[in-house]
């Protein structure tokens, strides 16, 4: 959610698993790659501008080193439910390691459609 992670392809990364996919609140699929590309220029990603908040955090535990985790997020008014998978890089040592498998967008009843 920090602006600067996501203007930084560098801090970006090592958050996401390299066979990350996204179907984002537009409908639209995004690969590891182009999530990579495309972070900078979305909304909530420039220094001093909007930038999205989160709330509602909650966080199951699927299986070991995977956890489905689910919230809501808020900018400009437009209202977006979230759901990710997280799973552990396996060469990361223990404890640590986790990055974003798969990621989810819904726009929440009453969001604007066109922000």
């Amino acid at each position: 959610m920090d602006p600067a992670v996501r203007a930084s392809r560098t801090l970006a990364a090592p958050l996401l698993d390299p066979e990350f996919v996204e179907v984002g609140a537009s409908g639209r699929r995004w690969t590891y790659e182009e999530m990579l590309a495309g972070l900078p220029e979305m909304a909530g990603g420039t220094e001093g501008g909007p930038r999205h908040e989160p709330e509602a955090f909650t966080g199951v535990l699927l299986a070991p080193g995977v956890v489905h985790l689910t919230y809501e997020t808020l900018l400009d008014g437009r209202r977006v439910r979230r759901s990710s998978l997280w799973r552990r890089d396996p060469g990361a040592p223990a404890g640590s390691g986790l990055r974003m498998y798969y990621h989810q967008g819904t726009p929440a009843p009453g969001a604007d459609p066109h922000p």
